[in-house]
């Protein structure tokens, strides 16, 4: 056996070198989980410096949306669903309605605001639908509750969910109602800036509620 011997000129750190190393290496990983990990993704900024580069809101951002995934989730789960009822797409509205009389709308949101609009619908009834923010994004939850049939022994329905999602700029599509009631879109703005959601609707609308 041989032994290996450095280059010349070279030299192996001493124990208390690789000690002094190892522990800035470890300050250093501290400083930033501390300064921009946890602030960046859950909001907490206990040293201030995510607040100076803008990381402690979008963490809380983050954290909220988080939140209302997970209440989502959970109000899917428990809210009875109308036997044969398929799952179609979304539509809200914000003025009196025509029967298949086309409209615009404009729903306004300032920052971290939610605005709920519904139609009232019978049930396979369809609508042809196409919205859009005039700028950033919007988070929205398109559902819908009815009144039930007690008479046949359908309960009320207080949430149907017909779909969602996440730092959105538009959608279009067509909703066809799975059952008589209100039908419509919970629209967030989880931007810092006010914008307006312009929607564009037709279809055999019975009526309007609106934020």
């Amino acid at each position: 056996m041989s032994n290996v011997t450095p280059p010349p000129g070279a030299e192996l750190p001493s124990p208390r070198a690789l000690v002094r190393s190892t522990i800035i290496a470890l300050v250093a990983a501290g400083v930033v989980l501390v300064g921009f990990i946890l602030p960046a993704e859950y909001g907490v900024d206990p040293t201030g410096i995510g607040g100076v580069f803008g990381l402690t809101e979008m963490g809380r951002i983050k954290v909220q949306l988080a939140q209302e995934a997970e209440a989502e989730e959970a109000a899917l789960a428990a809210a009875p669903r109308p036997s044969g009822s398929a799952a179609p797409d979304s539509l809200t509205a914000d003025s009196t309605a025509t029967p298949e009389a086309e409209q615009t709308l404009r729903i306004d949101l300032a920052p971290g605001a939610g605005k709920e609009v519904k139609f009232v619908l019978d049930e396979g009834s369809r609508l042809t639908y196409a919205w859009q923010t005039d700028r950033g994004v919007v988070n929205y939850d398109t559902h819908a509750d009815g009144p039930g049939d007690p008479d046949n022994g359908v309960a009320p329905i207080s949430y149907h969910g017909y779909g969602r999602a996440t730092s959105v700029p538009s959608d279009e599509g067509v909703l066809v109602a799975a059952f008589d009631g209100n039908h419509g879109w919970f629209w967030r703005n989880r931007t810092r800036d006010s914008l307006t959601v312009t929607l564009r609707a037709s279809g055999p609308i019975l009526g309007v509620k609106g934020p």
